[in-house]
């Protein structure tokens, strides 16, 4: 795929698709014909355009006020637009996770709702200390005003009192069921992740799914706590200050909350349109997100090739589109919350204006104009924290959308479920029967056709072949990573999908691949991650047996030698017999060599070979070679081309054929010196 550039983007009209092509400037850095389709999308004053180009490139364009950023076609091109889905918030699901902690949310609600009527009182009582200091304004009678003013006033400091309480408990109490509630989400999230088919980590990038795992989850969590304290509150508080309203002065609450219900459905308006962008955003940041993980992870690469600028500027394009949804989003909110402001000061005018003429006509006490401006202020805080909070809703309701829709995928390979072979009875044979294959993410490019093969308990099986024609796929297979399309693979004489795949994978099946993966612990743990329960001395046996158990002791800390992350601070044929280690502790029937020794130098490969063989003893062996100089010795030996068995034998009598197994040796025959 060529990558494209473009130096220059400028766009003067926006009316129709041609003006729109003609005032693109394309410059290509390599040669690729033109521009063969356009497809584009209005969002509201926000453009989303994607060019398709001949060899099937995209390049992503944000366009806002006729301005244009462009993201570079990149390796995110074609990212999986599924996210983007504005799905419908999952209020069951909600309840799900809220119902086993209701009593903290009840008592939540019971301190938020005291301080809100507490809020609604002070003002009332407040206005009647304002008569008294309005009515000894005249007289100067100063004992008598202390005897007036003391019970009021021991009022206020009580109510002022349970008020900071009621405010501390509801806030505690949230904390306890945002912090319940995000840890029951994590969890049952991070256990639907791995419960996903291989296919779903195919089609979604780590960076994508730790984002759901950490920051969809926070602002889920802090959503829901702003939105409880602070939304309950300032909706019980709007509620009792209009009551209260409506008893000092009828006239004055009908002008005055009039105009409430169209603030309230120009906010629904602005949620409606504002949700889907909030959902974009979050989408655009979760790309610079995949970006930032896959640079890191990969920064040997990235070192090895001298790609650290394209990669900052890779991240910055990225960041410049989430940058520019997000500022969308901020602008939207903006606005609503100009508007809100807008409407509460012109209430706290009016309230002002038709006071005084109230109060210049004896309808209205001096005491009930400040009470009633004390609650007309308590409402105008409470909508301008709702208005505030409507940002945070956004987010949080769409965080919840992703959180949901990835608990909400059901796998189509269970973990659990199914037959267990007993230890007695288990073989280790192995047959594909008529077997069809693709792999999800390219349904049609078949992989294995009418694939027949039949592996012998106790036999060790080569499948040799050019690169791309299935032979990983057959261990893919047998692991059920993946499951057939067509056909059956019988593993001692049952439907391979009808065995328990944890039992099968835990204890029939040992997969060695060519690039181990270790964890960021010690050699112990590694090893024993085969098997939990090992001890030590059977950790040791399989280290002894992978060839592992001389370099291992030669580190001053032994087996607690910490490996680093993806075991980076051990060579690839220390890897490689930890890795061995590790499968053999399970003492597994059958051992699936995914090119185990391809990856290494000469000498590691002698090393690993010899501990492979050792370790073949006994079991099925399923190999995938490379090197056929590996499996020279196996019993049988598959020659795979384009998804069929073309040949089959051992290495004498393919030999002898001349065909395609003769072909591949001969082509890794080293030329005669000289």
């Amino acid at each position: 795929m060529s990558r494209i550039f473009l130096n220059s983007l400028v766009f003067r009209n926006l009316r129709s698709k041609t003006s729109l092509f003609n005032a693109c400037k394309i410059n290509l850095q390599t040669p690729t014909r033109q521009p063969s389709s356009l497809k584009y999308t209005i969002l509201k004053k926000c453009t989303a355009i994607s060019l398709g180009l001949g060899t099937g490139s995209i390049i992503g364009i944000f366009i806002r006020n006729n301005k244009v950023f462009c993201a570079k076609s990149t390796r995110l091109a074609g990212y999986r637009e599924a996210s983007v889905r504005n799905v419908r918030f999952n209020w069951k699901k909600f309840w799900k996770y809220l119902r086993p902690h209701i009593w903290y949310f009840l008592a939540a609600v019971v301190g938020a709702l005291i301080v809100a009527a507490l809020n609604i009182q002070i003002p009332i009582l407040i206005g009647k200390v304002i008569n008294i200091v309005a009515q000894f304004g005249e007289t100067k009678n100063s004992e008598l005003f202390f005897d007036q003013m003391k019970l009021p006033t021991i009022k206020i400091i009580l109510m002022y009192g349970l008020q900071a309480f009621s405010t501390f408990f509801y806030i505690h109490m949230l904390s306890h069921l945002g912090e319940k509630m995000a840890y029951n989400m994590k969890t049952d999230l991070f256990k639907a992740i791995l419960q996903q088919d291989i296919s779903f980590f195919d089609n979604h990038r780590t960076g994508e799914i730790i984002n759901r795992l950490t920051a969809d989850i926070q602002d889920f969590k802090s959503s829901f706590k702003q939105t409880v304290s602070g939304g309950l509150r300032a909706v019980a508080q709007i509620l009792g200050c209009s009551a209260s309203l409506v008893m000092i002065s009828p006239q004055m609450t009908l002008i005055t909350l009039l105009c409430i219900p169209t603030v309230v459905g120009v906010g629904t308006i602005f949620g409606a349109v504002l949700r889907g962008v909030s959902i974009r955003a979050q989408v655009q940041g979760e790309k610079t997100t995949a970006v930032a993980d896959e640079a890191i992870a990969n920064i040997r690469t990235v070192r090895a090739f001298a790609m650290e600028h394209e990669e900052q500027q890779l991240f910055e394009d990225e960041a410049t589109l989430a940058k520019h949804l997000n500022i969308y989003l901020g602008f939207g909110i903006g606005w609503f919350q100009a508007g809100t402001n807008l409407f509460l000061n012109g209430m706290v005018l009016t309230t002002i204006y038709m006071g005084g003429y109230l109060l210049s006509t004896n309808q209205l006490s001096p005491g009930e104009l400040m009470a009633y401006l004390m609650a007309t202020q308590t409402i105008q805080r409470s909508l301008a924290q709702i208005s505030l909070l409507f940002g945070s809703v956004m987010r949080g309701m769409a965080s919840g959308t992703r959180i949901f829709e990835y608990m909400e995928m059901k796998p189509t390979i269970p973990l659990h479920g199914g037959l267990i072979i007993p230890d007695h009875k288990l073989k280790g044979n192995i047959e594909f029967r008529g077997v069809q294959f693709a792999y999800p993410a390219r349904p049609e490019q078949i992989v294995l056709n009418n694939f027949n093969l039949s592996i012998p308990a106790g036999k060790t099986v080569a499948i040799v072949g050019t690169s791309g024609n299935g032979k990983s796929t057959v261990v893919a297979l047998i692991e059920r990573f993946y499951d057939v399309n067509e056909g059956i693979i019988l593993f001692d004489g049952l439907d391979l999908r009808s065995l328990d795949p944890s039992w099968l994978r835990k204890r029939a099946l040992g997969l060695i691949s060519q690039e181990p993966i270790l964890f960021g612990t010690s050699i112990i743990e590694n090893i024993r991650y085969g098997k939990p329960d090992a001890t030590d001395k059977e950790v040791t046996e399989a280290a002894r047996l992978a060839n592992a158990h001389e370099f291992i002791t030669s580190f001053p800390k032994g087996y607690e030698t910490l490996v680093g992350e993806r075991g980076v601070t051990l060579s690839g044929g220390q890897k490689q017999r930890i890795a061995i280690a590790r499968a053999l502790l399970k003492n597994p029937a059958v051992l699936l060599l995914d090119e185990a020794t391809s990856a290494l130098d000469t000498e590691s490969e002698k090393i690993v070979q010899s501990a492979l063989d050792k370790a073949q003893e006994g079991r099925t062996v399923v190999v995938i070679a490379h090197r056929l100089s590996t499996i020279q010795n196996a019993d049988i030996i598959v020659v795979l081309h384009r998804g069929r068995i073309v040949e089959i034998g051992n290495h004498e009598s393919l030999t002898q054929l001349k065909g395609y197994y003769w072909s591949l040796t001969y082509q890794q025959q080293e030329p005669p010196a000289g």
